[in-house]
């Protein structure tokens, strides 16, 4: 085999290769870097040739631990060992990192090899299965949410009682399981209390417990959610349909720590901490008399607001993408993303029941959609019988405003860049194989076409 063939063969290996594959040189600048190192960075093969490793992968062994760094000083494999880069979006990936030297037929060192695999998948499961969130896996770039992340890891350390409100759906939830495991008390134990669906006449036992006898089914002693909570974190969610008796002793709870087991006597000290939530305006329930306001102060120590959706449109691309990634980990597919005419509808929807029913037409649309791109015949009929009549029979080759937008910037991107698909993704700031497969969608040449001078980059 030729030596330009055993090159090309190599390289055309190298594409296939689901695990991102780059080299360095003796200074550690990168000389080769494959299509799925691409991917997962988010970062064009041209951009990262010439850069240093740490430029191109923001990793938090750069520093120390660099595997290639370990290999280039001992000589020896680095395995599978793990770390952390951040992608062109920002956004934190756990990789896996396995490196070794790359010498020349006459043994003189060259540089080094390095894969990675993307671990993100397998990381989602794992939170799936324990619910161990933290504030990076609540999405939320508006600002509402980025004022709540930059007090989140103070609220979290503080043993104030936190009230969350926000309408049904929006992740109030996963806030406070954010909050429980970003605290001191991450591991001790995490109960939930729905005070909306709990039957009113098993309130008490099951927040209090009972002690045997206390009636006539107490055959024996039952601890309460709040001693199952000794240590940790209770969450009391929809607070608001708490019965007026049981607001009694659970403000005593949080003045005193104490509560009595039905059937007891003598008080009992409880170390917990108190999150609450609710869809609904404690002041205005307060005001109506509704709700005792001296538990209401004592709930809202710390406050915490969450917007519903439609105040946070910006939000919803992102939720797009973390869905996707939720339900390609669970259902083994490998759904690329939404077309552009999805993005422009849901865009425009109101999502009353918020990121749940975001979360949902996506769950649907995976029903449907095997591989590739959500395109609209996967939503549901009803779903687009009501948001867009009409839309079901439009063509899906006709663009909407934003499918012209993206279209026009990237004529206008590979006009600058003299028709260079490369360098025209990095100026985008998507991968190249991603902006081929829009180039295809769109009916973009590769002959470079005339500048627009009005195509605006809605991609970057």
């Amino acid at each position: 085999m030729e030596p330009t063939n055993e090159a090309k063969f190599f390289q055309t290996v190298l594409r296939c290769v689901a695990d991102g594959v780059f080299t360095v040189d003796r200074q550690w600048r990168i000389t080769s870097f494959n299509n799925a190192a691409e991917r997962i960075t988010g970062v064009a093969a041209e951009r990262a040739i010439g850069q240093k490793c740490s430029e191109v992968f923001h990793a938090d062994i750069c520093e120390k631990g660099c595997a290639i760094r370990q290999t280039l000083d001992t000589g020896r494999e680095v395995i599978d060992q793990p770390a952390r880069i951040i992608n062109q979006r920002g956004k934190s990936i756990p990789i896996s990192v396995s490196s070794a030297v790359l010498r020349a037929e006459d043994g003189t060192l060259m540089g080094a090899v390095e894969t990675f695999r993307d671990l993100s998948t397998i990381e989602q499961l794992r939170r799936e299965i324990q619910n161990q969130y933290t504030f990076e896996d609540i999405i939320g770039k508006s600002e509402a949410f980025q004022k709540i992340f930059a007090i989140l890891p103070d609220v979290a350390a503080s043993e104030s009682t936190v009230l969350i409100e926000g309408p049904s759906g929006s992740g109030k939830e996963l806030l406070a399981r954010a909050i429980h495991n970003l605290s001191p008390r991450r591991k001790r134990p995490y109960v939930v209390v729905n005070c909306g669906t709990l039957p009113a006449n098993l309130v008490e036992s099951e927040l209090f417990g009972y002690l045997q006898g206390a009636f006539t089914d107490a055959k024996k002693d039952k601890p309460g959610r709040i001693t199952r909570a000794e240590g940790g974190t209770i969450f009391f969610d929809e607070i608001g349909d708490l019965r007026p008796e049981t607001q009694v002793k659970l403000l005593r709870l949080l003045q005193e720590r104490e509560y009595e087991p039905l059937g007891g006597v003598e008080a009992r000290h409880a170390n917990v901490r108190v999150v609450a939530a609710t869809n609904k305006r404690l002041s205005d329930l307060v005001s109506r008399g509704q709700f005792r306001d001296d538990l209401y102060f004592r709930l809202a120590v710390v406050r915490l607001t969450v917007p519903p959706l439609v105040e946070r449109r910006e939000d919803i691309p992102f939720l797009i993408d973390h869905f996707i990634e939720r339900f390609n980990a669970k259902q083994g597919k490998r759904i690329q993303g939404v077309t552009p005419e999805v993005m422009e509808i849901l865009m425009r929807h109101d999502f009353p029941g918020n990121a749940r029913e975001l979360a949902n037409l996506i769950e649907y649309c995976f029903v449907l959609c095997r591989n590739g791109m959500i395109d609209v015949r996967h939503l549901p009929e009803d779903f687009l019988a009501k948001v867009h009549p009409g839309i079901a029979v439009r063509k899906v080759d006709a663009m909407l405003p934003l499918q012209a937008s993206e279209a026009n910037a990237i004529r206008a991107a590979l006009a600058r860049c003299g028709g260079h698909q490369g360098q025209a993704a990095a100026e985008l700031g998507i991968s190249r194989t991603t902006l081929w497969r829009k180039m295809s969608r769109y009916g973009i040449p590769k002959v470079a076409p005339s500048l627009d001078t009005e195509g605006v980059s809605l991609l970057k």
